[in-house]
């Protein structure tokens, strides 16, 4: 199994572990590393408008307690440095150099939202790196999306404490109640946040997000080059991409298996950090790797 070139943080929070940095290809990585210094590596990508801090604790401390897991910047996003690009295949280049600087041979890939369009883009290319493959509330290329009307909709809801509660979150009583103890997990870092770059960071991203899933793929050539075990889970309820985005990328790769979350929206694994962790878990230990 790969491991670390860096020391153990094993009583490392995402609320605690110290930011670190590593540096080349131009761009200086942030990035935080939590769980045991031995063992495959889950790194994180994230999603749209996303930094390190926008992961939720619950999550990222429950897949670190028995596996090194690391979440970090891409390129112009929080506190790493460049440019952030305005498509997919650029952002998938610069994780896969980030995961490089780190030393890392074999790593597992949890991608959510517009970072699981980089975890597909970055397994389609990199067979030999990428063991297993975590697909959320994402989209195959040339799939459904409602991005910009979605958004509108959301900070149109001015009694809303935070954009995120409309948009990962359904309407429900029971939803809502999850989102708002999301939110609160998201601010227990008190020290050393991450920062929001606004607009420099989503105008390109929105528009990497929407090209990726403009783009018609009638042959499904990312999916069908994925070749590694992935899990794809989804809320039942999701706006912003919906499920049936799920429903088609679990049909064309080789090796996938499908959760979907009832009652839920794009935040379905902040709503259920439990039993999502729990899914992860049980995919990433048991589901036979690829041959």
């Amino acid at each position: 199994m790969t491991q670390l070139n860096i020391a153990s943080q094993d009583a490392a929070t995402l609320e605690t572990a110290p930011t670190r940095y590593v540096e080349g290809h131009g761009i200086r990585f942030a990035y935080r590393r939590l769980g045991p210094a031995t063992g495959t590596p889950l790194v994180l990508l994230q999603h749209f408008s996303g930094n390190i801090d926008a992961w939720d604790p619950a999550v990222v401390n429950g897949l670190a307690a028995d596996r090194p897991v690391i979440a970090f910047d891409n390129a112009g996003v929080g506190r790493s440095t460049g440019q952030t690009p305005d498509n997919i295949a650029a952002m998938a280049r610069d994780a896969f150099a980030f995961i490089n600087l780190l030393g890392l041979s074999e790593v597992d890939l949890l991608g959510f939202s517009l970072g699981g369009c980089i975890a597909q883009q970055i397994a389609a290319e990199h067979e030999r790196l990428v063991r297993k493959l975590i697909l959320v509330g994402t989209a195959p290329r040339g799939g459904e999306e409602h991005l910009l009307s979605v958004l509108q909709e959301a900070f149109s809801q001015t009694d809303a404490p935070d954009p995120r509660l409309p948009l990962f979150f359904t309407k429900s009583s029971a939803s809502r109640s999850s989102g708002l103890a999301f939110l609160k997990r998201t601010k227990l870092r008190k020290d050393d946040r991450d920062t929001d770059n606004g607009n420099a960071v989503t105008d390109p991203q929105a528009k990497a997000l929407i090209a990726w899933c403009a783009t018609p793929d009638p042959e499904h050539a990312i999916l069908r080059a994925i070749r590694q075990p992935a899990l794809v889970v989804s809320g039942s309820h999701d706006t912003m991409l919906p499920a049936n985005n799920a429903y088609a990328m679990f049909k064309e790769l080789g090796n996938a298996q499908l959760v979907l979350y009832p009652d839920s929206g794009h935040g379905a694994l902040f709503q259920y950090p439990d039993m999502f962790v729990s899914h992860v878990r049980t995919f990433l230990e048991s589901h036979p790797a690829a041959a």
